[in-house]
C-alpha cells in the first residue's frame, strides 16, 4: 500500500533481527546431547545466548552459527561453504552467494593477521557499491511525487476554496466532491510529514547504502529505546488512514453516481450523513485495529514495514474498495453505451457514439481510480528490474497527479464554477469601475444598450432631482445582495440588465447525461441536472 516501496534503514534492522532470531532457533533445535552432558561451548557469534548453540568440540565439522548477517551451516573439514545470498539484505545481489571455508582442523578460516572468520560476500555486496545507477531511479521518483502532489495539493487547495465561497454551489453533489477534495489533500500532506519524519526530510537520506561490517554490528547494538520512535508511529498511523480514507471518498464518488443513475428515489440530503460516516469513519475503524494489533504484537521500529500478515488488516478493505469501485465504472460505462447507442440510432454516425463514450469513459477514469486496477495484484519485483521500474513510474506519476486531474475536471472545468466565476468578476469590475469614475467627479454607467452620463455637480444643485440620481448611484442591497448597477435579482427580467452568465443552454445533445443517451424526462429534473454537471 506504501507508495514510494522505499526500505530504511530502521526496516533493514527488523529484517536483520528476525533473521537472526529464526537462525537462533533453528541452531536451538540442532543441539545435541554429547554422553548425557551439554557442551559449554558459544559459536554463535554475538553470544547473545549460549544455551542456544551448545555442540560438542569433537563432531569434526566447522559448527554453524550465526555471523550477523548469514545462518552459516555445518561445514565439511577442506571444503568451502556457500550460501545464497539473503533476500532479507535489500541492496544484496539476491542472485550470487557468499563463501566461506572449513579447514582441516574443523574450525571456520580466519581473516590473516585478524581474529574474525574469514567470508567472502563480494557477489552479494556488488550492488552496495554500484549504486549510482539506482540512485537516478530513486531521485527521479522523488521528484516525480513530490511535484505531483505538490502540484496537486495547489490545485485542491484553490477548488474547495471556490466550492465554499460561492453559496449556489453548494449541493450534495459538490459537498462530496469537496469531501474528495480534502482526502486528497490530506494524503499529500501525510506524505510529506511522513517522509521529512522517516528520511530527515528527503525520502532518498536515508538510502545510504550499508557496508558489510554495518550490517554484521547492527544486531549486535543493544536494543533501542521505542519511545524514540513514537513521532513515527504516529506520522505512519495517519497517513495509512489518510491514504484509506482517499480510496474510500473515492468509492463514495462512485457509489452516489451510480445511485443517481439507478435509483428512482435518491434521498441526496439522507444518504450525505451516510457517504459521510462512511468516507471517514470506516477507515478510521480498520486502521485503528491494524495500530493496536502492531502496539501488541509488532512493536517495532516506525511500523513502516509490514509485519507478516498483519498488513492485510489494512491492505484487505483498500483492495476491496479499489474492486467495488472498478465494477461500478464498468457498469456505469455499459449503461451509458446502451443509452447511447438506442437514442442515437439513425441520428448520428458511429463514429460520433464512439467518441462521446470516450469523453464520458476519460472524464469518469480518474473519479473512479481506475488506474489502480493495472497493477494491483502484481507484486513488486527486484528493484534492478525493468517491470519495476515501469510499475513504479506509473503508479508515482498517477497516484501523485490525480488530485490535479479531479480538481481541474469537477471543479474549474465544470460549467456551474465558471458561470459563477464570470458573474463575480463581472461585479467586481463594475464596482470597480464605479468607484474609480464616482472619485472623478463623473459616472459612467450602463445599463444594457444605455449610457448615462452624470455631473456630480449639476446633481447637487438640482434638489429633488439629486436625490433621485443618488439613489440609483449608491449602491444598495436587495435582499442581502449589493444591489450595484447591472445587479438583476435571481428570477427576475431586466431589459436594463447586463446580460446574464447563468445557466448555459445545452443543444439538443446535451440534452443526454454527458451526450450518453439518458434522457432529462428518465429521471427527476434536479437529479438529471446533478448527473450533467458530475460526469460533464
Amino acid at each position: 500500500v506504501d507508495a514510494d516501496d522505499v526500505i530504511t534503514k530502521e526496516e533493514q534492522i527488523f529484517l536483520l533481527l528476525k533473521a537472526k532470531a529464526k537462525c537462533e532457533r533453528h541452531l536451538k533445535a540442532k543441539v545435541p546431547k554429547v554422553h548425557g552432558e551439554w557442551g559449554h561451548r558459544c559459536h554463535l557469534c554475538s553470544c547473545s545466548d549460549p544455551s542456544l548453540s551448545l555442540f560438542s568440540p569433537t563432531d569434526g565439522f566447522c559448527l554453524p552459527e550465526w555471523d550477523g548477517i548469514v545462518c552459516w551451516p555445518e561445514g565439511v573439514p577442506g571444503k568451502v561453504v556457500a550460501m545464497p545470498c539473503p533476500e532479507y539484505i535489500y541492496d544484496f545481489n539476491h542472485k550470487g552467494h557468499a563463501y566461506r571455508r572449513c579447514d582441516l582442523n574443523g574450525s571456520w578460516e580466519l581473516v590473516p593477521g585478524n581474529n574474525r572468520t574469514w567470508a567472502n560476500y563480494s557477489e552479494c555486496a556488488k550492488f552496495l557499491t554500484n549504486e549510482t545507477r539506482e540512485r537516478e531511479v530513486f531521485d527521479r521518483l522523488y521528484l516525480i511525487y513530490t511535484v505531483g502532489y505538490s502540484i496537486s495539493l495547489g490545485s485542491l487547495t484553490v477548488a474547495v476554496l471556490i466550492l465554499g465561497y460561492f453559496r449556489r454551489l453548494h449541493c450534495t453533489r459538490n459537498y462530496i466532491h469537496m469531501h474528495l477534495f480534502v482526502s486528497f489533500m490530506l494524503r499529500a500532506v501525510s506524505i510529506f510529514v511522513k517522509d521529512a519524519v522517516l528520511y530527515s526530510g528527503s525520502a532518498l537520506e536515508e538510502m545510504e547504502r550499508i557496508s558489510e561490517e554495518d550490517l554484521k554490528s547492527i544486531t549486535e547494538a543493544p536494543p533501542a529505546d521505542k519511545s524514540q520512535f513514537v513521532g513515527c508511529k504516529v506520522a505512519v498511523t495517519f497517513f495509512l488512514y489518510f491514504l484509506a480514507t482517499n480510496y474510500y471518498w473515492i468509492l463514495v464518488e462512485g457509489l452516489y453516481l451510480h445511485s443517481l443513475i439507478f435509483m428512482a428515489f435518491f434521498s441526496e440530503k439522507k444518504y450525505l450523513w451516510g457517504f459521510t460516516l462512511f468516507g471517514w469513519g470506516l477507515p478510521a475503524v480498520f486502521v485503528t485495529v491494524w495500530a493496536s494489533v502492531r502496539a501488541t504484537l509488532a512493536d517495532t521500529e516506525c511500523w513502516d514495514l509490514s509485519a507478516g500478515n498483519l498488513k492485510w488488516i489494512i491492505q484487505v478493505p483498500i483492495l476491496a474498495a479499489i474492486v467495488v469501485n472498478f465494477i461500478l465504472f464498468i457498469n456505469i460505462i455499459r449503461v451509458l453505451a446502451t443509452k447511447l447507442r438506442e437514442t442515437n440510432a439513425g441520428r448520428c454516425d458511429s463514429r460520433q457514439q464512439y467518441r462521446k463514450l470516450l469523453k464520458s469513459t476519460l472524464v469518469l477514469m480518474p473519479l473512479f481510480g481506475v488506474h489502480y486496477i493495472v497493477f494491483m495484484a502484481m507484486p513488486y519485483t527486484d528493484v534492478s528490474g525493468i517491470l519495476w521500474q515501469v510499475q513504479m513510474h506509473y503508479e508515482m506519476l498517477f497516484n501523485s497527479f490525480q488530485g490535479f486531474f479531479v480538481a481541474i475536471i469537477y471543479c474549474f472545468c465544470n460549467g456551474e464554477v465558471q458561470a459563477e466565476i464570470k458573474k463575480s468578476w463581472s461585479r467586481w469590475t463594475l464596482a470597480l469601475d464605479f468607484k474609480r469614475k464616482a472619485r472623478s467627479g463623473s459616472t459612467t454607467y450602463s445599463y444594457g444598450p444605455m449610457v448615462s452620463h452624470t455631473s456630480i455637480t449639476n446633481v447637487a444643485t438640482r434638489g429633488a432631482l439629486a436625490l433621485h440620481l443618488n439613489t440609483r448611484l449608491i449602491p444598495g442591497t436587495l435582499n442581502g445582495h449589493r444591489n450595484l448597477p447591472g445587479y438583476v435579482k435571481n428570477g427576475s427580467i431586466s431589459e436594463n440588465s447586463m446580460p446574464s452568465s447563468g445557466p448555459e443552454q445545452y443543444n439538443k445533445d446535451e440534452e443526454y447525461l454527458n451526450g450518453s443517451g439518458l434522457y432529462d424526462g428518465d429521471r427527476p429534473t434536479v437529479l438529471v441536472e446533478e448527473e450533467r454537471e458530475t460526469v460533464m
